[in-house]
Formats: C-alpha cells, sequence, structure tokens
C-alpha cells in the first residue's frame, strides 16, 4: 500500500494512511494532523483496497468508503 495520502470528500480534504491491517483517517488543522479514525481494513470494500494499494485517491469507491467513515464519525459527535 501506499503511504499517507489526501482525500477529497464533499469539498473537505481528508488525510489517510495504511498502517498494517488498519487505515488511519485524520485531518490537517492548523498545520498537524488530527486522527479522527482506525479503519479495519477488511471492512472496506475490496475496490476501496485497491485503489488504497494503487494510491489513486481519486477513485469512487474509496471516496464513497471514506464519506462512510466520515458520515460515522460526525454522528458519534467527532
Amino acid at each position: 500500500m501506499s503511504d499517507e495520502m489526501t482525500i477529497t470528500v464533499d469539498g473537505e480534504e481528508y488525510l489517510v494512511r495504511p498502517e498494517g491491517d488498519t487505515l488511519k483517517v485524520g485531518r490537517e488543522v492548523g498545520g498537524e494532523t488530527t486522527w479522527l479514525e482506525d479503519v479495519d481494513l477488511a471492512t472496506l470494500p475490496e475496490a476501496a483496497r485497491g485503489a488504497l494499494d494503487r494510491g489513486d485517491s481519486s477513485d469512487q469507491s474509496l471516496v464513497l468508503a471514506l464519506r462512510g467513515v466520515v458520515a460515522a464519525e460526525v454522528q458519534r459527535g467527532g
């Protein structure tokens, strides 16, 4: 998998970084990265995992999966 990359979801930029079997999802705030969520990679659709492997931050399956992660974080009040 590629290293940290930026993905734009609904006009907002998020950082993602695969670490082992986990995908860390964060935002840059004031020049510092705030990690919002750790997602088990196995829960992502195969197409989204493939996009991560390729480093394709514009792949729609990856954007859609990240949109779901972000929506869950917002619902929890993150």
